[in-house]
């Protein structure tokens, strides 16, 4: 036994590359339980009768047959839901993860690699990883705003063929500016990934000016909105950006199931657009409270907020054992030093975690 467990052992050493041995494992804590305010999920269920709607659609779905490779269907109701330009192309992807490893893998190389603002969010460096392409990463300043001056230099010096911007900022929440922006992307020698997966909280978008320019790409995800069980992601670009990255995207990468809810779900666009809004009221509510308690609350353009606490390890086992999950990013990167990302939930989630908050304050005072 020990001698196979040596050979695998050293089989794998062999085998698997160096740098993917050493990376960590992307965790997902089981919330079975626990009030989840830890992955930026929209927490209202859908109303019942939306609920039959979709359930009767679903009940119609042959699942022997592999899915509508062209997603057409899926695509006009995007366009129609989210006013996209008629004249745009969509990709479609299995959650927008999947699109960040397509784009990146058509376009990063060895010598031409990935930059992005840090901290944002994980995947743009993992997948540069993967593509075995060099990643830069440009700090961004202690108050999380973006480094416009650094940020050029950095794209002077390195010469990316890919930009990330996350747009608002993962995990930070705060939204740049938009000459920012467009400063980066005048400046960019290659692509341009403009990240919008909090567009709903935002109020702010490139999608509907992504022909106006050579070299963007709009990211777009259902799942902040309500929907992040369909895994359903879709890129906004020039049709002739869209052409290569379909010569990557798997034949049915987009479930049957996805597909035949997403239209029946944003037929009621005004449901999660109303939700929004809720989320957003909400936000404001739980960002004064967490500062009457002594946090610093960072701006957000998002369904979460960033906080910084005396002890984030302290206050993340507290919050355990109130059986209530937010994210400890305590560690994860020198300006995230005791910062907990916290989703905003129902009024009633929310209460919860204030009120063990403020009992963990008052004991840490004591």
């Amino acid at each position: 036994m020990t001698d196979t467990t040596d050979a695998r052992r050293a089989r794998i050493e062999a085998t698997i590359r160096a740098d993917v041995r050493a990376l960590s494992r992307y965790e997902v804590l089981d919330g079975k339980g626990f009030v989840k305010l830890d992955a930026m999920e929209n927490p209202y269920s859908l109303p019942d009768e939306l609920a039959d709607e979709v359930g009767d659609a679903l009940s119609r779905v042959p699942i022997n047959r592999y899915p509508d490779g062209s997603g057409n269907r899926v695509k006009d109701t995007l366009r129609s839901a989210f006013d996209l330009p008629a004249h745009a192309g969509l990709l479609l992807g299995n959650g927008s993860d999947e699109l960040i490893q397509i784009i990146t893998s058509s376009i990063a190389t060895r010598e031409a690699g990935v930059l992005a603002p840090e901290p944002s969010f994980v995947m743009y460096r993992r997948n540069a990883l993967m593509a075995q392409a060099p990643f830069t990463a440009v700090s961004l300043r202690a108050d999380f705003s973006l480094d416009l001056d650094a940020m050029l230099r950095a794209i002077d010096r390195a010469r990316p063929a890919l930009v990330f911007i996350a747009y608002p900022n993962n995990p930070t929440g705060n939204l740049s500016g938009a000459t920012d922006v467009e400063r980066i992307i005048a400046a960019a020698p290659g692509l341009v990934v403009i990240d919008e997966a909090y567009h709903a909280y935002a109020n702010a978008s490139f999608a509907s000016r992504v022909l106006d320019f050579p070299n963007v790409v709009v990211l777009r995800t259902v799942s902040k909105i309500g929907m992040a069980g369909l895994r359903l992601g879709y890129a906004v670009a020039h049709p002739d950006w869209i052409a290569h990255f379909e010569r990557l995207r798997p034949p049915y990468n987009v479930g049957s199931l996805a597909q035949a809810a997403l239209p029946v779900l944003l037929r009621h666009i005004d449901i999660f657009t109303k939700q929004a809004a809720r989320i957003r009221k909400e936000r404001a509510r739980v960002a004064a409270a967490l500062a009457s308690l002594g946090a610093l609350v960072f701006p957000s353009a998002t369904n979460f907020l960033l906080v910084r606490v005396p002890d984030a390890n302290a206050s993340f086992a507290a919050l355990l054992r109130g059986k209530i999950l937010v994210k400890n990013l305590d560690g994860t990167h020198p300006l995230l030093a005791n910062c907990l990302r916290i989703t905003i939930g129902t009024r009633d989630e929310n209460d919860a975690l204030i009120a063990v908050l403020a009992r963990d304050s008052m004991e840490a005072r004591r």
